[in-house]
């Protein structure tokens, strides 16, 4: 008699491996044990995570939720293998838009996408995952790992991630910000998770791949550079929370200095960014000049060596400034606020004389 054939065995000539999945999950159990913070159940595996909010100690918080992707950086550390780089942006992009409203991270959850599930690249993307988590004080409490062939072509894979923080009501930011406050920039660590689709082309057009020596360096590869992991400036942040004066975060991605500080002011403000107050890196420099961009495009691409900024009562700007730096972040004072009609807006002054992106192309 000819025995059925194990439907497991079925499904993986389909095309997904059950197995594969369950190896993963126990694979990655102790990264996430390793986010355990107050209030998270970091066990994997059942159908939905617990977080409990009273073992934080709020009064009267409020939940506050971010989710977000890593985007065609993604394709770049695929290129360069640095898959744990993926894990930490996908993080980054969520735990820094949470903080922005005055909220500490408390837990995350991922989607792993992907054609085929090879549980070590996947197990390499977690651990990224996890060391982002470890970095914001947010627990990994789940997550979704989906093998979908004929929807991702081999070797292909995306993520999103979820975050959720709080904040005591009273502590909810932004507050409105007043003409003669200052604007902090705290230093990013490289273009962040943002303009990949847009340096992608640039490597494209120049026949550079992540592991050739940048144009304008004697050393280290581009990788090095386009791929340092997205700074987390939450315990930063959060520290800065308890300094008087402290009006708004902003962070600054998708749109860049332009775009995101209008997001966090009043009408009736003008945000003006002084070029020439803090030193562009060569990077943006160099990626002005190969794609073609001018001073305004380049700062609505990239954030320009910015990450974060902080508004803040001009009497409060060196006690937050020296918050800080006492977290290890690099500030810089980048402008002020001013009185102006309709919608608040952001004017960057000095650009083309301070960047000089109209000199020799590499």
């Amino acid at each position: 008699m000819t025995q059925a054939p194990d439907q497991r065995d079925a499904y993986a000539r389909a095309g997904v491996d059950i197995d594969a999945g369950q190896r993963l999950v126990e694979r990655i159990a102790d990264l996430a044990r390793s986010t355990a913070r107050p209030g998270a159940r970091p066990d994997l595996g059942g159908f939905g995570a617990i977080f409990d909010l009273a073992a934080c100690g709020y009064r009267d918080p409020l939940l506050v939720a971010s989710t977000d992707g890593v985007g065609t950086k993604i394709l770049l550390a695929r290129e360069a293998d640095r898959l744990e780089v993926a894990g930490v942006d996908l993080v980054a992009m969520c735990v820094n838009d949470i903080v922005v409203q005055g909220a500490a991270p408390l837990f995350f959850l991922d989607y792993y996408a992907t054609g085929r599930l090879e549980p070590e690249r996947a197990a390499r993307v977690v651990a990224g995952i996890a060391r982002g988590c470890r970095e914001a004080d947010c627990a990994l409490i789940g997550g979704e790992t989906a093998e979908m062939p004929g929807l991702y072509a081999a070797g292909e894979w995306d993520l999103a991630g979820f975050a959720v923080g709080a904040v005591e009501r009273d502590r909810l930011l932004p507050r409105p910000a007043e003409p003669g406050d200052v604007i902090l920039g705290l230093a990013s660590s490289g273009p962040h998770a943002n303009g990949f689709t847009l340096i992608r082309r640039i490597l494209a057009d120049r026949r550079l791949t992540t592991g050739d020596r940048p144009p304008f360096a004697a050393e280290g590869t581009l990788a090095d550079l386009l791929l340092a992991p997205t700074r987390i400036y939450v315990r930063s942040c959060l520290e800065a929370l308890g300094c008087s004066g402290l009006r708004a975060f902003a962070h600054i991605t998708g749109g860049g200095l332009l775009d995101n500080l209008p997001r966090v002011l009043p009408a009736g403000r003008l945000a003006v960014i002084e070029a020439g107050s803090w030193p562009l890196p060569p990077l943006f420099s160099w990626l002005a000049e190969a794609g073609g961009l001018g001073t305004g495009e380049l700062a609505r691409t990239f954030n320009c060596g910015i990450g974060m900024c902080a508004i803040v009562a001009a009497e409060a700007a060196e006690t937050v400034a020296g918050t800080f730096r006492a977290r290890g972040e690099t500030v810089y004072r980048i402008g002020h606020i001013l009185a102006g009609p309709g919608p608040a807006r952001v004017e960057l002054t000095g650009a083309e004389a301070a960047w000089n992106l109209d000199g020799p192309r590499s």
